[in-house]
């Protein structure tokens, strides 16, 4: 990246000590943030998957609306686990290039919460973006309108999910030279929940079923990642880093 992330934390001075730990958190967000602006492809290049993939759908099963709308959920899910996958791969590798991981785990303030900032950032980028454009992917596919906003919302969660459990799978593997087959292997399992419930929900959402308890479902996965995967990521990058 042409942005310098390094330079943002630095230095480690008493100014950044003062800090309320939502403070450091917030830094973080921001530096990363500012970072994925200055280097917007990692935000686009999940959506240019997307939309390859889908559009080569319809060559491969054939143009029949019918049948296409009918795979329509599973088509969308599998490629939003995928795009996640392909963003999780790199969550943590400059960071861990450039020595910034390590400053952050001498910092005072949990490594959790700091790592936090940049899991969010990518988010946003990438799970937040990729679940408001889903429409327009999910139309070309013959998709019900009326399934759409389950859409969005399922994977507004679903994303959210994916995410954390990625970023725990790159914790992991951020030393490990390669370590790309790994990381699909460690959370690909872990995702398959995730992957079924939003999956199911959309479906529900087509046929005017319940719809509620599959995004409750999806929810709660949301909030019980949230609330334990980020001490799950701070301990496996203190692990990546001892190696």
């Amino acid at each position: 990246m042409s942005y310098s992330k390094t330079s943002i934390w630095q230095p480690m001075s008493s100014e950044v000590a003062s800090l309320s730990i939502w403070g450091a958190f917030a830094r973080q967000f921001m530096r990363h943030c500012k970072s994925l602006v200055g280097s917007p492809a990692d935000a686009i290049n999940p959506l240019l998957f997307f939309f390859m993939v889908v559009t080569l759908f319809p060559l491969g099963l054939g143009p029949d609306p019918q049948r296409l709308a009918g795979m329509a959920p599973g088509i969308l899910w599998v490629v939003a686990l995928l795009s996640s996958l392909m963003v999780s791969a790199k969550l943590f590798a400059s960071d861990y290039e450039d020595g910034s991981l390590e400053q952050l785990a001498m910092a005072p303030y949990p490594l959790a919460v700091l790592v936090m900032g940049e899991v969010a950032a990518h988010w946003i980028a990438t799970g937040v973006l990729l679940a408001l454009v889903s429409p327009v992917f999910a139309t070309m596919l013959g998709l019900s309108s009326a399934a759409l906003p389950t859409l969005v919302a399922s994977l507004m969660l679903g994303t959210l999910s994916l995410t954390l459990i990625g970023a725990v799978g790159s914790a992991l593997t951020v030393s490990i030279r390669r370590g790309g087959l790994l990381l699909s292997l460690l959370i690909i399992p872990l995702n398959v929940p995730v992957l079924i419930f939003g999956t199911t929900a959309v479906s529900e959402a087509v046929i005017d079923g319940n719809t509620v308890s599959w995004l409750a479902l999806l929810g709660g996965l949301a909030l019980g990642s949230l609330a334990l995967l980020p001490l799950a990521i701070g301990a496996a990058l203190r692990v990546s880093l001892d190696n």
